[in-house]
């Protein structure tokens, strides 16, 4: 799996806790399996940033609310060409700013940020709150800066959509599309081979 750099690697872990069938649960379930994502994930994003590792905690209705952000970061990649077209099966992800939902754009209107010097000097935007609100400020400071350093369109979910795994494209022209060629791209590639055979077969018949 290919990882974001820096503090954009928040927003990717955020994608990945969704369930993949036969492969692993949602870690975004209940509130006991979220706080504990949340609060490996935090540790992560504050040992980039050398800060203190914020207050984890979690009432019994975050986890919802943490699904529903999840929602909406996975329509914001696809609305910035994070997920590049149509899959084998026929389905086309949501992509242009003019097809995203309301959830999407309305998302993140109450998150803050505190602006703060760093060592040298440089201001920088330091996510507050706890739990679901400390996330929130986090994630839409992670993308603004994302998408001013360039580094946003790189964030991508995987075409497979039994996968649909959030990797990070380092490909030279940006043009990744699987999180993993060789599983991810062959599976597919099979899948679509075999429905043309079958569609082949029953046209012969």
């Amino acid at each position: 799996m290919r990882e974001a750099p820096d503090g954009l690697a928040l927003v990717q872990d955020l994608i990945n806790t969704r369930a993949i069938r036969h492969y692993a649960p949602d870690l975004l379930a209940g509130r006991e399996s979220a706080e504990e994502w949340l609060t490996g994930a935090a540790g992560a994003w504050a040992r980039i940033h050398g800060l203190d590792v914020p207050d984890c905690s979690l009432s019994e209705a975050d986890p919802a609310a943490l699904r529903d952000l999840r929602t909406t970061f996975q329509e914001l990649i696809a609305g910035t060409g994070g997920d590049t077209g149509s899959d084998a099966g026929g389905h086309t992800p949501t992509s242009g700013s003019g097809s995203r939902s309301g959830k999407a754009r309305t998302a993140g209107r109450g998150a803050s940020v505190r602006l703060a010097p760093d060592v040298e000097g440089r201001v920088r935007m330091v996510p507050v709150g706890r739990g679901r609100q400390w996330l929130e400020s986090a994630l839409w400071s992670e993308t603004l800066l994302a998408q001013r350093n360039g580094t946003w369109p790189r964030l991508k979910m995987c075409r497979n959509t039994e996968c649909a795994s959030a990797f990070y494209d380092t490909s030279r022209n940006n043009s990744g599309v699987w999180h993993d060629a060789k599983v991810c791209g062959n599976a597919v590639n099979l899948r679509a081979s075999r429905e043309r055979k079958r569609l082949r077969e029953s046209g012969a018949s």
